[in-house]
């Protein structure tokens, strides 16, 4: 397998089960559909954090919540309305967008960019991928 590969499968089972285990601390279950979103977000915020790496902790958490936002929008309307498989309604929130996002969980996606960026610097002045 060549090195590319192998650190994209890497990444992505970092993310992966990263994410399904935030999870299963936070709602007590998870679903397999939030592993490949987990896998998708860490893998394209180590390449955009690997570009930044020089900008402030405020902007990665805004690129954070962005990119981590908009991936789960995407994956919502996918799994939840093309799908049907009803994973989660945030319909019940405010400020929620088509039930699939809202703002308490950007912001908190924000915040979660802080321990992502510091494996992301880590993992890249490690290994160079």
């Amino acid at each position: 397998m060549k090195k590319k590969e192998h650190c994209f499968y890497k990444l992505f089972l970092i993310g992966g089960l990263s994410y399904g285990i935030i999870e299963l601390l936070w709602r007590r279950y998870t679903h397999w559909s939030m592993i490949l979103t987990g896998g998708v977000c860490f893998i394209m915020l180590y390449r955009i954090f690997k570009y930044v790496r020089d900008c402030t902790m405020m902007l990665k958490c805004c690129i954070g919540s962005i990119v981590i936002t908009l991936t789960e929008f995407f994956a919502g309307f996918l799994f939840n309305h093309c799908l049907k498989m009803k994973i989660w309604d945030y319909s019940g929130r405010r400020l929620n967008f088509c039930g699939q996002v809202c703002v308490l969980y950007s912001f908190l996606w924000g915040l979660l960019t802080i321990p992502v960026s510091f494996v992301c610097k880590k993992l890249h002045e490690k290994y160079r991928w």
